[in-house]
């Protein structure tokens, strides 16, 4: 009798054991791409409720990131370290205090905390963070290593942002304020807002890749010149005729689906109103999360996806934003105004910076070669990031496809001459092959 009640003990225990592993197992905190998706997502959200203009964008984004990263990095050794690959980039620690932490929630929560240090409206995304913590607890992942992760955040946070301390945005303010030329020729702020050049010394912030921000520098712009036979008053020429009423329907889809512009306003009747636009980055971090969906990317895959892009992102700007203020072009819309014609109006509203090069066509381009890199040329997706301010999606055959579809849609909008164009794309593409090289 004793035997057998013995063996019924052993037979319960066992069960018991098993339950109370499987339960664990149910509780561990699992988090796949798709979680990092929605940080990205909600970081966007803030960001266009400060309309953070698209080279800041890049820096929120790609320190966001760089946090999560280091997370997963500290924690899988086939993820290379960032340290001796960024400039400048310290070799953080891992802490050997902390314990019991989920990996996957602690890169989450140090893109989250992160990205409150950063943002100004950082509350926005700390209302995030208990929604999220909250949704964690219901999934049952236990208070003890929700706490643990959190430090384990907190922790990489300090590091990250001490970082950025360093990278010199916070020395912008101290430099003279910009103001226009009045040079024929030279870039001028336009209407309706007639808003003031945007961030004018990025080119000083510390790149992540770059040796320095001219390391690609582009070619130089078609000269300015008022001569009707002259190469510049050609090229604006086709900016003045591709305006014009005759415009196919398409070429008015693609400019809108692309426009990504945060300043974009309206007037109605004594208001000025401000429309909400996502920037050219936050489009391409959403391309980034529908690839790494539809790939099936696991966890750590996407966190290196997403960080490769976003540091791209930034270099990308910091590269065209060098040329930019050196170049100093008019925008088309300015030029045909005062040389051809007076009531000429651009089918988007021209952003307030110097034409040349084109943003979205550097960015772009950048992006789509370190996409290419990770899913491949013929990588097919449906972009529907859009689908939230009001835009149908789009579907592409590859990256490049998109990329070169966002730059031309540029020159559809009005507000970028074509040599802008196509060299922002051999530009954007330098950028993104020194990403994939030095990251790879």
């Amino acid at each position: 009798m004793n035997k057998i009640l013995k063996r019924g003990l052993l037979v319960i225990t066992a069960i018991m054991v098993f339950c109370a592993c499987n339960q664990a197992k149910k509780n561990q905190a699992k988090f796949s791409g798709k979680d990092i998706n929605h940080v990205i997502a909600e970081m966007t959200s803030t960001m266009i409720h400060d309309i953070t203009n698209p080279p800041l964008a890049a820096r929120y984004f790609s320190y966001a990131c760089l946090a999560g990263y280091e997370v997963v990095s500290q924690n899988n050794t086939s993820v290379k370290r960032m340290h001796g690959i960024l400039n400048q980039y310290p070799d953080i620690k891992k802490p050997d205090s902390i314990k019991g932490f989920s990996v996957q929630l602690s890169a989450l929560l140090a893109m989250i905390k992160t990205a409150q240090k950063i943002q100004p409206s950082g509350y926005l995304m700390s209302a995030y963070e208990k929604k999220f913590l909250d949704s964690c607890k219901q999934a049952g992942i236990s208070d003890e290593e929700i706490a643990n992760s959190a430090m384990y955040a907190s922790y990489i946070t300090k590091q990250i942002m001490a970082y950025v301390k360093t990278d010199g945005y916070s020395l912008i303010s101290n430099y003279e304020r910009y103001t226009p030329t009045g040079k024929e020729g030279d870039w001028y702020p336009t209407p309706p807002g007639y808003i003031a050049a945007v961030e004018p010394y990025f080119k000083k912030v510390r790149p992540f890749l770059l040796d320095s921000a001219s390391q690609f520098k582009p070619s130089p712009p078609v000269a300015f010149s008022k001569e009707i036979n002259s190469p510049f008053f050609k090229q604006m020429m086709l900016n003045y005729k591709e305006e014009q009423h005759s415009m196919p329907e398409e070429h008015k889809i693609k400019a809108a689906f692309w426009d990504c512009n945060p300043f974009a306003v309206q007037n109605e009747g004594h208001l000025m109103i401000g429309i909400k636009k996502i920037s050219p980055g936050a489009h391409w971090l959403g391309i980034t999360g529908i690839a790494c969906e539809k790939a099936k990317k696991s966890f750590d895959e996407s966190m290196e996806i997403f960080t490769s892009v976003s540091v791209g992102l930034m270099d990308a700007f910091i590269s065209c934003w060098d040329e930019k203020y050196r170049s100093n072009r008019i925008r088309p819309e300015t030029a045909i105004r005062k040389y051809k014609d007076v009531e000429w109006q651009p089918l988007l509203q021209t952003p307030p910076f110097p034409e040349y090069p084109s943003g979205h066509s550097v960015v772009s381009a950048s992006s789509s070669v370190i996409l290419t890199h990770y899913f491949g040329d013929n990588f097919s997706f449906t972009d529907n990031v859009e689908v939230n301010y009001g835009l149908p999606a789009r579907t592409f055959t590859s990256f490049t496809q998109a990329a070169e579809e966002a730059a031309i849609s540029r020159f559809y909008g009005g507000i970028h001459f074509m040599d802008a164009i196509d060299n922002g794309l051999a530009q954007g593409k330098q950028v993104g092959q020194l990403a994939v090289e030095k990251l790879k």
